[in-house]
């Protein structure tokens, strides 16, 4: 029997929407949600311009929303996302193939810039392994930092890499829907790029 495995990036593939936005949403409401970006729009702007990187302006976000929070405290708010909010953003078509790959006996592999913090839950209902964004704690609160390199673009690659070792799968499935997926997708012998919309 072939070896296979299935990487999938979450945000945007597996799901409709940015779990990122989702979650503060879901944690400090809309006003504050919206407030906030307004509050940290410089930095937003200065990444979408180049003048900072993905993880420099993810961090200003992670750090006004998130810093200081206790992490336990956020961990349950997390699970509570997870059991709550993600089933109503996964695309059917999405799961659908997480189910067909795996009833086929593949490895299945969540490869997200997303925290891990509020995938794990649905990771582990959906018996899939996670690869994601690692926020650091310090004391027992979240500071607002990520811990190493946000999971995004090359980084995917690496987690992959270290945890993974490709050349003993016959097939390897990559999806993803944006071009911080295209290293990701060509570490596969079969690539899709925006399959499920």
């Amino acid at each position: 029997m072939k070896k296979r495995i299935a990487f999938f990036d979450f945000d945007g593939t597996v799901t409709t929407r940015d779990t990122l936005l989702e979650i503060i949403k879901f944690y400090k409401g809309n006003f504050k949600f919206y407030l906030g970006f307004i509050i940290n729009s410089p930095f937003l702007i200065a990444y979408k311009t180049g003048m900072i990187s993905n993880q420099a302006a993810k961090e200003k976000v992670l750090r006004y929303f998130f810093g200081g929070l206790p992490v336990t405290a956020f961990q349950q708010h997390c699970d509570e996302f997870a059991s709550s909010c993600i089933p109503l953003l996964i695309r059917p078509k999405a799961l659908q193939e997480i189910q067909k790959l795996s009833a086929a006996g593949a490895e299945i592999v969540i490869v997200s810039a997303s925290a891990e913090n509020w995938m794990a839950a649905w990771c582990r209902q959906n018996n899939v392994q996670l690869a994601g964004t690692r926020l650091e704690v310090k004391n027992g609160l979240l500071t607002g930092r990520i811990e190493g390199l946000n999971c995004h673009g090359e980084e995917k690659v690496n987690r992959i890499s270290k945890a993974f070792d490709l050349s003993g799968y016959d097939e390897i499935y990559c999806y993803g829907d944006t071009k911080g997926d295209k290293p990701m997708l060509g570490l596969a012998t079969f690539s899709f790029y925006k399959p499920f919309r």
